[in-house]
This record gives structure tokens, sequence and C-alpha cells, in this order.
């Protein structure tokens, strides 16, 4: 009798990924206009369409969900943000910036939801949301510098000229008018100056002569 083939559940994994990020595109939208602790399970569902089983199938619980939400979102700004290895510094900046507000504009939806969150004091959530940040420092400091690693006076500048960009950006997408081009230039030359203020307080970070006044 000839051996029978195995039949590798293609189609079957291929419809439920699929089902999975189609599921994950609506609670984007959901939980950027609702808050977290807004939302029930019943809602979603009925919101989706879907029966409330189906979304405890994927991802468990509520929290499940909304953590996979939150993980795609961060997982497609990071690539768009931090590309351009290969590029020279002053190139890399303008690109990393750049690609963070394509991402925002394109996905505002899930901006929203990366940066705004949606569980109160949710450590896990605020880590995914605080490793995002710590992407986008070490994406400009090696772009600055030609390294990730950098003093602490280094590093609270850059984090706090990420989370300044964090609330700009915001406004931007809100109250939109600013073309995306002068925005991008605003937040570079923010940038600028924060790394003048690191360089006067830590000579060991230099700014690179594009963020010098006489650059």
């Amino acid at each position: 009798m000839p051996q029978q083939r195995a039949v590798t559940p293609v189609r079957g994994t291929e419809r439920s990924a699929t089902r999975r990020a189609e599921l994950i595109a609506i609670g984007r939208k959901l939980f950027a206009d609702t808050s977290y602790d807004a939302l029930s399970m019943d809602d979603i569902a009925r919101q989706a369409r879907v029966a409330k089983g189906l979304i405890y199938y994927y991802f468990r619980s509520k929290r499940g969900y909304y953590l996979a939400i939150v993980q795609d979102s961060v997982a497609a700004l990071v690539t768009s943000a931090a590309g351009g290895a290969r590029l020279p510094a002053t190139d890399r900046v303008h690109r990393t910036v750049d690609g963070y507000l394509r991402y925002a504009e394109s996905h505002q939806a899930a901006y929203r939801t990366i940066v705004s969150g949606g569980v109160g004091s949710d450590t896990e959530v605020h880590a995914i949301r605080d490793g995002v940040r710590e992407v986008i420092v070490t994406t400009i400091a090696e772009g600055a510098y030609g390294r990730g690693d950098i003093p602490a006076v280094a590093r609270m500048g850059l984090l706090g000229w990420v989370c300044s960009v964090e609330g700009a950006t915001l406004e931007w997408i809100d109250r939109p008018g600013l073309p995306r081009d002068t925005m991008r230039e605003l937040l570079v030359r923010t940038l600028g100056g924060t790394l003048r203020a690191i360089e006067e307080l830590d000579p060991a970070c230099p700014a690179p002569p594009a963020a010098r006044r006489d650059g």
C-alpha cells in the first residue's frame, strides 16, 4: 500500500494569521478612540463584528489583545524609523525623523496607541513604549556620535527630545496644516539645539558639524 503524504495545513495557518492581523487592525482603531478601561470584551466583539470567543481564541484576554496591538504597532514604527543604518550620519538622522513622521501620519490610530497608551499604570505596556524611545535614542546617538553607548547627560538629553517629539507629533496629526517636510526640519533643528546643549554639559559628546550654528 503506498504511503500517504502528510498534509501541511498551510492554508489554515495563513487564514489564521490573516484573521489575527485583521483583529489587530480593528483593535488599533478601537483603542485609539476609546480608553482601555472603557472597552469591555463585549464592546470589542460587537464593534469588531466577531464572536467574543474568537478574540479569546487568538489573544486569551483583553489585555493580551491590547498588548498584541501595541507590540505590532511598535514593530512597524521601529522598522519605519530605525532604517538607513548605512547612510552618512546627517542623512541617517533626517531619515530617522522622516520615517517616524511618515509612520505617524500614515498610521495615526496605531501611533496614538503607542504613544498615549491606555492601560493606566500597566508596567508592561509602559515598558513596550519605553523600548521604542530607547530604539530612537540609540538610532539618533549612532547618527550623531557614531555609537549607541552614550553617557548619562547625552542619553537624558536625547530622551527628553524624543518625548517632546511624541507630544509635537500627536499635535501635528491631530491638527494637520504643517507640511511633513517642514515638521521634519523643525524637529531636526530642535535636535541640533539639544546636541549643542549636551556638548556644553559634557564635552566628551561633541555636537556633529551639522548641529552647530556655524556648521
